[in-house]
């Protein structure tokens, strides 16, 4: 078994963002140093200055660091960026790369999962130890889209579309035990506990905020609706289940906020 040195440094990409701002305060709590690579230097803060797609700042970064988490992440040029700070990874040599994915990279035709998996590719392509955790769509995420459909008095339901969201909570913590472990490769996928229809997911959102809209079940083409109505983007069995629950969700966020 590995042998964590606790006084080496974690280095956290995308440590600012949503899953990066649960992630770090559970490796500090843990006793480990945590720096977070951002585009903007603060060393009151550890964090550091870098640029992944443009590759400035990486090494200085990697350096000294013992895990890199990689949670950094956008719709185009993970591949690219995940490149980048694998090198650098490397040459720094890292004993660990923790890197979280998407659950249906591997099987969705879409170019930004493709980008995904070419990023899971260099990870373990890379020549140093990796844990890849692949997640399902975010509560908030799935909560973000259905917002915006819902801003039209009609709202287009795709039919045979179903989603499993997952809290980032629980995401949080399986990837910080996976920084805190030894390199595991690809490790079973986290999703939600439940899996929900489309029309399920935009009639729970409807309730919760107290809309009245009409409902058109339209359906997905090509390919990308082939893949969907197959379920390439769920986790059915073998997966790591969060605990939270879309409806625990949405009674939190109209608790917290306004929903509209």
């Amino acid at each position: 078994m590995q042998t964590k040195n606790m006084t080496s440094p974690i280095l956290v990409t995308g440590g600012t963002g949503t899953l990066g701002r649960l992630v770090v305060p559970l490796l500090r709590d843990a006793g480990r140093p945590v720096r977070v690579l951002s585009r903007h230097a603060d060393p009151s803060t550890d964090r550091f200055k870098g640029d992944l797609l443009t590759g400035e700042g990486i090494e200085s970064a990697v350096d000294g660091a013992e895990v890199v988490v990689h949670l950094a992440g956008g719709q185009k040029g993970d591949d690219v960026a995940t490149a980048n700070l694998v090198r650098a990874a490397s040459k720094a040599r890292v004993k660990h790369i923790v890197c979280i994915s998407v659950i249906g990279a591997d099987r969705l035709p879409l170019a930004w999962l493709q980008s995904k998996l070419a990023a899971e590719r260099a990870v373990a392509e890379s020549g140093t130890p990796w844990s890849t955790l692949r997640a399902a769509q975010f509560h908030g995420l799935v909560f973000t889209m259905i917002q915006k459909m819902a801003k039209l008095p009609i709202v287009a339901v795709p039919g045979g579309l179903r989603l499993q969201p997952v809290d980032p909570r629980d995401v949080a913590a399986r990837i910080a035990e996976l920084a805190l472990g030894a390199p595991s490769g690809l490790v079973p996928d986290i999703a939600g506990p439940t899996v929900y229809t489309a029309s399920e997911l935009i009639r729970s959102y409807l309730r919760a905020t107290g809309k009245r809209r009409a409902l058109l079940p339209v359906r997905l083409p090509g390919k990308v609706g082939r893949a969907y109505r197959a379920g390439d983007n769920l986790r059915l069995s073998g997966a790591t289940l969060g605990t939270r629950t879309w409806e625990e969700f949405l009674a939190e966020s109209a608790a917290a906020t306004d929903l509209d």
